[in-house]
């Protein structure tokens, strides 16, 4: 009996000590998140609307994942990302990617200079070398380039000759393609495609957000944005991220997401009779980096909203963002006009919600 009550005792004490953790957390975060609030405040000063993509593009500098961002052009995109960059301080490139570009217009090369008393190499280091890097356009340029991009975003390393560089945290690419004129450009390959932690799609502006970006600059004033953030910032908001809790049934909630698009039998979801809807319409399903990145995402997802634990919201609200590029289409589904976002949709609507 004495052992029992000792059990107990022993129980009752790790969940309170994990309940003041948690407290303590929430209190650290709320207090040091509300410098990426002020972040957001000081971007809308230059643009009007696009809150969601600024959000995430936040939650990209503290995870430290590569984004992906997709939409027709004059939605300023690059603008967004260059915005983000006057904010935060960090060192950040603009590559303009185009057919001609070469891998060392990225990484940088080696140089051969006689005139320095040995007449040896020297190292001429590329844009790549930098903190955010704004690949605009990144599916113009061919497979060699984009293998020395992959490098860079799966390694955070360069190799030139026979010396390979590690790159400076933050490292983060923030890349742009256009969805509409696909003549002349080279498909990003599947393993570059799983290495952005989202594909993020940009949407036309609502009426009067467009009737505010008219009026805004329709005159030659220049808007400057005033520095809220430095490198020490993000990585604090990282520490803490790391901190932030997930929950076991959180934890399964993510590997049944992940694996009902794989069709696999261990998932619960191919317990659901939707299972049949998919069956035609997936070719191939997500890896599991998409598991690392919708936990990881959610986790700073909830940072970002000022709590120290996950909800099922946090990984419905980044799920699209994560999944969307990671689910292969048949046939069958390109045929009938079907896009991963139904896909996902379809497979949200199905898993119980923990």
């Amino acid at each position: 009996m004495e052992v029992q009550d000792q059990e107990n005792l022993d129980q009752n004490m790790t969940e309170n000590n994990n309940e003041i953790d948690l407290e303590k957390t929430t209190e650290e975060i709320q207090i040091q998140s509300q410098a990426f609030r002020k972040v957001r405040q000081e971007i809308k000063k230059k643009i009007i609307g696009q809150e969601e993509f600024i959000e995430k593009l936040l939650l990209g500098l503290i995870s430290g994942g590569h984004m992906l961002v997709e939409g027709v052009p004059g939605l300023a995109k690059t603008e967004t990302i260059k915005s983000l960059a006057e904010c935060t301080g960090i060192d950040s490139q603009r590559i303009q990617f185009t057919p001609d570009l070469l891998p060392a217009d990225l990484v940088g090369t080696q140089i051969y200079n006689p005139n320095n008393g040995h007449g040896n190499f020297e190292t001429k280091k590329g844009p790549l070398f930098s903190n955010l890097i704004l690949a605009d356009e990144i599916n113009r340029a061919p497979a060699k380039v984009q293998s020395a991009l992959l490098e860079a975003m799966a390694e955070k390393t360069i190799t030139l000759g026979e010396e390979t560089f590690k790159l400076e945290e933050p490292f983060i690419v923030l890349a742009t393609q256009n969805p509409l004129e696909q003549e002349g450009t080279y498909a990003l390959p599947e393993a570059q495609m799983d290495r952005f932690m989202m594909k993020l799609l940009i949407s036309y502006p609502t009426r009067e957000e467009e009737k505010q970006i008219m009026n805004m600059k329709s005159t030659k004033e220049k808007v400057y944005l005033d520095q809220i953030i430095n490198k020490e910032d993000i990585f604090n908001a990282r520490a803490l991220v790391d901190k932030v809790y997930v929950d076991e049934k959180i934890q399964d909630y993510i590997i049944d997401i992940v694996f009902a698009t794989r069709l696999e039998e261990e998932s619960n979801f191919s317990k659901k009779q939707k299972i049949k809807e998919l069956n035609y319409l997936i070719d191939y399903g997500a890896s599991p980096r998409a598991s690392i990145a919708l936990t990881l995402a959610a986790k700073t997802y909830a940072y970002l909203k000022g709590r120290a634990y996950v909800i099922p919201q946090d990984i419905k609200s980044i799920g699209f963002d994560v999944l969307r590029h990671r689910i292969g289409l048949s046939f069958e589904a390109e045929a009938e006009d079907k896009t991963a976002d139904d896909i996902i949709k379809i497979i949200f609507d199905c898993i119980e919600v923990p």
